[in-house]
Formats: C-alpha cells, sequence, structure tokens
C-alpha cells in the first residue's frame, strides 16, 4: 500500500506535476457525478487504459483534458507505465495487479480531493502555468 501523503509531496517537487490543476469545468464534473462517480470514472481509466501488460498506444493513452481524472493522472504521474515505472517502479508489461490499481485509484483521488478544498479555500490554481490548456 503507498503513502499517498508522502507521494504527493515528492509530485509537488516536480514543476511539470505540480503545473496540473482542475479548471472550472472540471470541478463541475466532480460536482456533477461525485466523488463516488469520479471514483468509478477513475478505476475504469486505470482499468482499461493501464493494467494491461500490453498497452499499444503506451505514453498517449491519457488525454490531456476533459475529465478530472485525466488531470489527476498526469499530476501524479499514473498517466503512463513509463511514468509507472519512471516514479513508482511499477514495471511496465507486467499486468497491473487490483492492490496497484486500488493505489493509483486513492492517490488519483486524494489529489482531486484536494485540488477541491483548494479551490473551496480560495485558492484557484487554474489560472497559473499550466501545461494545460
Amino acid at each position: 500500500m503507498w503513502d499517498c501523503e508522502q507521494l504527493l509531496q515528492r509530485l509537488q517537487r516536480s514543476a511539470f506535476r505540480s503545473s496540473f490543476h482542475l479548471k472550472q469545468k472540471d470541478r463541475d464534473c466532480v460536482l456533477r457525478y461525485g466523488y463516488a462517480g469520479i471514483r468509478r470514472h477513475a478505476e475504469d481509466f486505470i482499468r482499461k487504459r493501464m493494467a494491461p501488460a500490453f498497452i499499444p498506444n503506451d505514453g498517449k493513452q491519457t488525454p490531456m483534458r476533459n475529465h478530472p481524472v485525466f488531470i489527476a493522472q498526469h499530476a501524479c504521474a499514473c498517466c503512463c507505465r513509463s511514468c509507472l515505472f519512471r516514479w513508482y517502479r511499477i514495471p511496465r508489461n507486467v499486468e497491473l495487479t487490483a492492490q496497484q490499481q486500488e493505489d493509483i485509484v486513492n492517490l488519483l483521488m486524494l489529489w482531486i480531493r484536494r485540488e477541491m478544498a483548494a479551490y473551496s479555500a480560495g485558492v484557484d490554481n487554474s489560472h497559473g502555468r499550466s501545461y494545460v490548456n
């Protein structure tokens, strides 16, 4: 099981990873579906796009916009198997275990919850430097 708090602190030290933030349409999506709905989406995305041992379009399977989970995947380096290996030493070409999938989803959901809490507290990160338009 991953220490998500420690991982998020490590990711915040990366200029690239820390540049991702939820935009208003992403926050609206979270509010529309709720955390349980977004979690189901995350589980589905990870199971279908990240868990298989061989991903033909690895490195291109996660869009850079249009869903809060996609933004979270890039912010948390869970966007492709190459990043999973680089950041978490999860081997490529091996199917993700159920525990690894759960750990990834837990990390993504914690990141999303923090983004929503920061915005609710009056911190709008969506206007700062961003690699996501």
